[in-house]
């Protein structure tokens, strides 16, 4: 898991903010969620599900009202995102199913194998290949035999002219989204500087080396890549 200087922890403030600025991107954050629904539909109707860096539990809540069964362990190093990720849950009933932990993946308790776990806009904060790659091996240890990941990260060479238009793009959107222009700016420039960007290819082979299948790429919207893998037998 990423430690505290490699990721955005977000204070109260932030994370007060955080649900509006990113409303006006609902629809590319409901298309996600919605194909991740159909990539772990086949799991049994009481599979246990990881969900690591989960924000204010808006994956959460899609995932546990799709499937009305299933339990959760929550993992948030941020307090003020976890404290509304609860808040959340509550509200939608589901508080019952879920286990939450402040903190990062390597301080949470052992525990039976998890069927799935999900990582959305995680691993990007890690800078450093051979630090993700740990990551995701630790996220492999808590799977079940043949269980599944679900990572979603900003992606792209950032050396290409693909990667410079889709940037324009991505700043538009980021614009679009009413962002402060002072956080529009502060987020681009983090990109390839605090938020790892590598290309599709690198992230696949960071994954597949980290004992997974080779993943498969199943969702992009501009420079979010989505894969799915199962455990390597």
């Amino acid at each position: 898991m990423p430690n505290k200087e490699q990721t955005v922890v977000f204070d109260q403030k932030r994370a007060s903010s955080y649900d509006k600025q990113v409303a006006k991107l609902a629809p590319m954050r409901e298309a996600l969620n919605f194909v991740v629904q159909m990539v772990l539909s086949e799991l049994s109707v009481d599979a246990r599900v990881l969900c690591i860096g989960v924000g204010t539990g808006l994956e959460l809540i899609d995932l546990a009202q799709a499937f009305p069964q299933w339990r959760f362990t929550v993992v948030e190093p941020a307090a003020p995102m976890l404290d509304i990720c609860r808040e959340r849950a509550e509200a939608c009933g589901i508080t019952s199913r879920c286990t939450f932990h402040e903190g990062y993946l390597d301080s949470l308790p052992e525990s039976d194998a998890f069927d799935a776990a999900t990582a959305v806009l995680v691993s990007q904060f890690i800078m450093q290949s051979d630090e993700r790659r740990e990551f995701f091996r630790q996220i492999a240890a808590r799977l079940r035999p043949r269980g599944y990941l679900v990572s979603a990260d900003l992606a792209s060479d950032m050396s290409t002219s693909t990667y410079k238009s889709l940037f324009e793009v991505w700043a538009r959107t980021m614009t679009y989204s009413e962002m402060p222009a002072e956080e529009v700016e502060k987020r681009l420039a983090s990109l390839g500087q605090k938020v790892a960007v590598l290309p599709p290819k690198d992230i696949e082979s960071i994954i597949a080396s980290s004992g997974f299948d080779t993943p498969v790429l199943f969702f992009q919207t501009l420079l979010i890549h989505a894969w799915y893998s199962k455990l390597a037998s």
